[in-house]
């Protein structure tokens, strides 16, 4: 059985989002960095679709995602790959299209695997507090609680 989505606020530009997944961290790791993999789950709330999926996983190689809402507006965001460690660690810089952030954010995720379990720990730091807070807005809660709740079934549907 895996746990919810646990978002803390560990400091003054940082926000911690943490779930454990009924799966061994290899496979995780490989639903985070294969497109036909990220496809399945990455998806935002109810109602949205997710029109772009672009991975060059390498040291300085980038990703692109673009979703979209029921309302048909875009949301879009890009990221350079800055330190890969499989099946463990992933540090990325981040840019959203409509640069709401306030620039720049640095994704860490890191996966740690225990009893055939594995929970995953992303930290995001911002710009700034206003920037963090402003994300924290934005129903990014929401979303990435749906996306991991995608995540999990079809974790599940490997077992």
């Amino acid at each position: 059985m895996t746990n919810a989505l646990t978002i803390t606020t560990p400091t003054d530009r940082t926000v911690t989002l943490t779930r454990v997944f009924d799966a061994p961290r290899s496979r995780v790791f490989d639903c985070y960095t294969k497109p036909e993999l990220v496809r399945r789950w990455l998806l935002g709330p109810p109602g949205w679709s997710f029109l772009v999926c672009e991975i060059d996983l390498r040291v300085g190689g980038s990703y692109r995602y673009v979703w979209q809402d029921p309302g048909g507006a875009s949301m879009g965001m890009r990221g350079v790959y800055r330190e890969i460690v499989p099946p463990e660690r992933i540090v990325d810089a981040q840019l959203f299209d409509e640069d709401w952030t306030g620039g720049e954010t640095v994704g860490t995720l890191v996966l740690v695997e225990q009893g055939g379990k594995t929970t995953v720990t992303t930290t995001i730091a911002y710009a700034s507090t206003q920037a963090r807070d402003a994300a924290l807005r934005t129903g990014m809660a929401e979303g990435m609680g749906a996306s991991f709740d995608q995540l999990a079934e079809y974790l599940a549907s490997l077992a």
